[in-house]
């Protein structure tokens, strides 16, 4: 009697399932190249968006140099900073850059398509409770997910980005940052601070299982950061202690956030 909740595909054979999700895997992946040849077209915008916290009047910039009037301690926010350049250093590693960042602002672009196709896949196959939960689960992951590419946009790579390029070990050392140097870190610390994003939609899932709770969590917060610390250790590209302060700290406030979300009991 319970499955009345699900749709009727009790008479789909294993061929048939396969065949429905080879249609849905053409569409992504059709949808993946529409956004891919788009982004790639428009490479001004494309790179305008890219190259933005390199200059020196980026929007973190000037809030960070408004900052102290704000709060009303005098500064005159007139300690603009210089813009970096950017050097070249292979013959096709400009053309191989522009096609890697197409291709992942058409992954990115498709997210929502994907994330619609997959629960239109499995949804037939759901329960209501069980469908609503997925729902919640799909938007509230990719809506994390964007909101981690934006902390690392906006907050993490701005931040370490200037201080690796004023950083010198002496005065005869020059800085000249490679454009494939620049976009690899920005992807990576992108991509890594996304999927970091979804710990709290993980950890409610995990709730909502009953494998994980708030008092647990509690519990062994001390040990969290001493693993949070490692794991930022190990996924910042850059690999230096500054990074890896402003890389942690998000994760612990995501921790921090796994708390409020996830139920304070496990399930009996």
């Amino acid at each position: 009697m319970g499955s009345s909740n699900k749709s009727d595909t009790q008479d789909f054979s294993f061929w048939d399932h396969l065949d429905v999700l080879r249609g849905y895997l053409i569409k992504i992946i059709v949808a993946v190249l529409a956004f891919t040849v788009l982004a790639f077209v428009f490479k001004d915008q494309l790179f305008y968006v890219i190259l933005a916290p390199k200059d020196g009047d980026f929007v973190t910039y000037h809030l960070i140099d408004r900052l102290p009037q704000w709060v009303g301690v005098g500064a005159n926010g007139d300690s603009s900073l210089s813009d970096a350049t950017l050097i070249n250093t292979e013959l096709s590693q400009q053309f191989l850059t522009h096609i890697k960042m197409s291709l992942y602002a058409g992954l990115l672009l498709t997210f929502p398509i994907i994330i619609y196709l997959i629960f239109k896949f499995v949804s037939p196959a759901l329960y209501t409770n069980e469908r609503k939960n997925t729902t919640w689960a799909l938007v509230g992951g990719y809506m994390m997910f964007m909101a981690g590419i934006a902390v690392s946009y906006f907050i993490i790579f701005p931040f370490a980005f200037r201080f690796l390029l004023n950083y010198q070990v002496s005065g005869e050392v020059h800085n000249y940052i490679t454009l494939h140097s620049y976009t690899s870190t920005l992807t990576a610390l992108s991509a890594i601070m996304g999927v970091m994003f979804e710990l709290p939609v993980l950890c409610w899932l995990l709730g909502k299982i009953g494998v994980l709770s708030s008092g647990f969590m509690k519990k062994y917060r001390r040990h969290a950061i001493v693993v949070i610390l490692t794991v930022a250790a190990i996924i910042t590209p850059t690999g230096d202690p500054f990074t890896l302060i402003i890389t942690s700290l998000p994760i612990y406030l995501l921790y921090e956030l796994s708390i409020v979300v996830v139920p304070k009991k496990e399930k009996e």
